[in-house]
């Protein structure tokens, strides 16, 4: 090899990769299913405590199940509707709530978005970051949020 074939070979060498790199690319923190369980057993403990039989379903950040618990006594469609409210909050990245304000107020056309519209719905965050959601059927709304809020804080600690 003659010398300006061996400098060019040295410098591509030393050059840095044309594209992205892995670091370059941003982290996200990642429900795991023990996590998923941990935030399942504090919500199954809220709705137990007050006797409210129901379904809570955990996802990933893209909707996907992780996992659901059916209580006791609970309505058989409460295990469809857990779940969809977990995915509509892990899709849109935020409390389901917000979608039956908006169906029972200014908005009555966000019910044909064809996502769980009712409270009880809520994202899971770690570090800012979207990892999953909670969906709870019990009773009523706001026994749906109190369970899911426990779920939540779970997570947290």
């Amino acid at each position: 090899m003659n010398r300006p074939a061996i400098a060019l070979v040295a410098t591509l060498l030393l050059l840095p990769a044309v594209g992205t790199h892995a670091a370059d690319l941003p982290r996200q923190p990642v429900l795991t299913l023990e996590a998923a369980r941990t935030v399942l057993a504090a919500a199954e403990r809220e709705a137990l405590t007050n006797k409210w039989a129901g379904s809570i379903a955990v996802t990933d950040a893209g909707g996907a199940l992780l996992a659901l618990v059916r209580l006791d006594g609970a309505a058989p469609a409460s295990a469809e509707i857990a779940p969809g409210k977990a995915r509509t909050a892990a899709l849109f990245r935020r409390p389901t709530a917000a979608f039956e304000d908006a169906i029972n107020g200014a908005r009555p056309a966000a019910i044909t978005a064809g996502f769980s519209m009712m409270a009880g719905g809520l994202p899971l965050l770690v570090d800012g970051q979207v990892v999953g959601a909670i969906g709870v059927s019990v009773d009523t709304p706001q026994h749906d949020v109190a369970v899911a809020e426990a779920g939540q804080a779970a997570l947290l600690r």
